[in-house]
């Protein structure tokens, strides 16, 4: 006796069909599962025989083997248990077999009921570019699927038990199918700390604006006190609204992870990650059998923090190098490959030295020349390349501490970045570029195009840039920061007074 449904897998950020095929046959007492599967997959014989003898179905006499097609790419997780068992009772004729466009996912407990898995939502639109008409999956995974039905007719029926899901199939009960949540970004300013706590630094403040005005990757280097976490955290506040690309790539990550709430939709808010100075190469860059996606990817549309920069170990910070640049990472392992989007805004702080006090007005820095070059020559010069914004933190004095000034909110700083981006979405969408969202992602030959200069502007850079000795990437990473600075100015041509201002973010000869 023979039956087959349909499933889905997960390899890396993709989702890919699986045919769960069983099969019953006079012999000795014997349960074998084949097709690649991993430790979590063997163990499902044990759950779902354990389950079919709590619903009270009688397991097959004889030998059950159960295939996984196709048998060359490996299956991992317990997301098969909930097909393997129906493609078994229904081998053995004490169901009905599933319509052809019906598929299944989720892990079965020893009692019958189903809990939630990770990576529904990649497999949710495997399924529905496949033509899947009928997707059953746990109660708590149903929101996130049902953000792949869109206009393809694919229906999410979420289930709590497996006699629920069979209930379903032999027309006894209906379940009713869940509809998607309307996609609403949260707002920035209400969803993170207000920069108007933030005292004094204007310097920095004003850093952030051109950062988050064109999505620029930031240094921010000063004494302890100086206020370099309070703005980081803030910064996602006055970034734009994620649209909904962003938001569904952002989810699947995060649903791949494990990491997306239970009965939620999609991601909502620009993520922000912190990851401590200790976290490994893996931990930023992902990876493990599974291809776990790292801090790099979890920042994706978002802000990736890293505080006290030379103190996370040199061999994590170079992973950062792709994707800076490429806006992707590749992990790479003997079982195969995975590319995760990583298009983040880097933004990290570091003191001037071990000590914390080389340069403090007051308080006197117990490092030695050598030290304090030491301690910075942690960072690797193509690391520091691929930094747009160099800030450096003055120590907050005892009047602006007690100053009665109000302080620029977030909302009003999220004001002008938003009209410097919409500045740059109507440039890029007249010249033809697809898939560039703000300056910091033009390439050089765009740059070329875009970032045009007034003659005296010219005859600055050409200066500065026999002067500091910039290399050709470190040249368009300043006029990268120039044309953002003219936008939130609202002028066409980089202006003198702008191509300064993206000098001054560069960092000093004694770096």
């Amino acid at each position: 006796m023979y039956a087959v449904l349909q499933s889905f897998g997960l390899n890396g950020l993709q989702g890919f069909k699986v045919v769960v095929e069983a099969d019953v046959c006079l012999g000795m007492d014997a349960f074998a599962i084949v097709g690649l599967p991993d430790s979590a997959v063997r163990e499902s014989a044990d759950r779902v025989r354990a389950a079919a003898r709590n619903l009270h179905y009688r397991w097959p006499a004889g030998r059950v083997t159960v295939n996984l097609a196709p048998a060359d790419v490996r299956k991992t997780g317990p997301v098969y248990d909930l097909p393997l068992l129906l493609a078994v009772l229904a081998a053995s004729r004490q169901i009905r077999v599933p319509s052809p466009g019906t598929a299944f996912l989720g892990e079965v407990a020893l009692d019958g009921s189903l809990r939630p898995v990770a990576g529904v939502l990649p497999m949710a639109l495997a399924a529905a570019e496949a033509g899947v008409q009928a997707l059953y999956l746990p109660a708590d995974n149903a929101a996130e699927a049902a953000e792949a039905c869109g206009s393809t007719g694919m229906c999410v029926y979420p289930a709590q038990t497996v006699t629920q899901v069979v209930e379903a199939l032999e027309g006894e009960t209906l379940i009713p199918p869940t509809e998607a949540i309307p996609f609403v970004p949260d707002s920035g300013p209400d969803a993170c700390p207000d920069f108007a706590d933030v005292l004094g630094q204007d310097m920095a403040r004003r850093a952030m604006v051109v950062a988050a005005a064109g999505g620029h990757n930031v240094l921010m280097i000063g004494a302890p006190g100086t206020g370099k976490s309070m703005l980081a955290k803030r910064l996602p506040g006055i970034l734009p609204p994620l649209t909904r690309e962003e938001s569904v790539e952002t989810a699947k990550i995060y649903s791949v992870a494990g990491l997306l709430p239970r009965g939620s939709g999609l991601i909502t808010t620009r993520p922000f990650r912190s990851p401590h100075h200790s976290a490994s190469p893996a931990a930023l860059a992902g990876g493990g059998s599974q291809f776990r996606p790292g801090e790099c990817s979890l920042a994706n549309a978002g802000v990736l923090f890293l505080d006290e920069l030379p103190e996370f170990p040199r061999e994590s910070l170079e992973v950062l190098r792709q994707p800076l640049e490429d806006g992707q990472i590749t992990i790479s392992r003997a079982a195969g490959s995975a590319t995760y989007p990583s298009h983040f805004q880097l933004v990290a702080a570091m003191n001037p030295c071990r000590c914390g006090y080389f340069g403090h007005p007051t308080r006197p820095c117990t490092c030695s020349a050598r030290a304090v070059q030491q301690y910075r020559s942690r960072v690797s010069g193509p690391l520091l390349d691929r930094i747009d914004l160099y800030v450096q933190m003055a120590p907050i004095s005892y009047s602006e501490l007690h100053g009665t000034g109000q302080q620029t909110s977030s909302a009003e700083m999220r004001q002008q970045v938003l009209a410097a981006r919409q500045i740059q979405a109507e440039r890029f969408e007249a010249l033809g570029y697809q898939n560039v969202p703000c300056n910091a992602r033009l390439s050089a030959s765009q740059v070329r195009e875009v970032c045009q200069m007034e003659p005296d502007a010219d005859q600055l850079l050409k200066k500065s840039f026999d002067r500091l000795g910039l290399s050709a990437r470190s040249h368009d990473r300043i006029l990268r920061v120039a044309r953002t600075i003219a936008d939130l100015a609202g002028t066409e041509q980089i202006e003198v007074n702008a191509l300064l201002e993206a000098l001054q973010y560069r960092p000093q000869e004694n770096f």
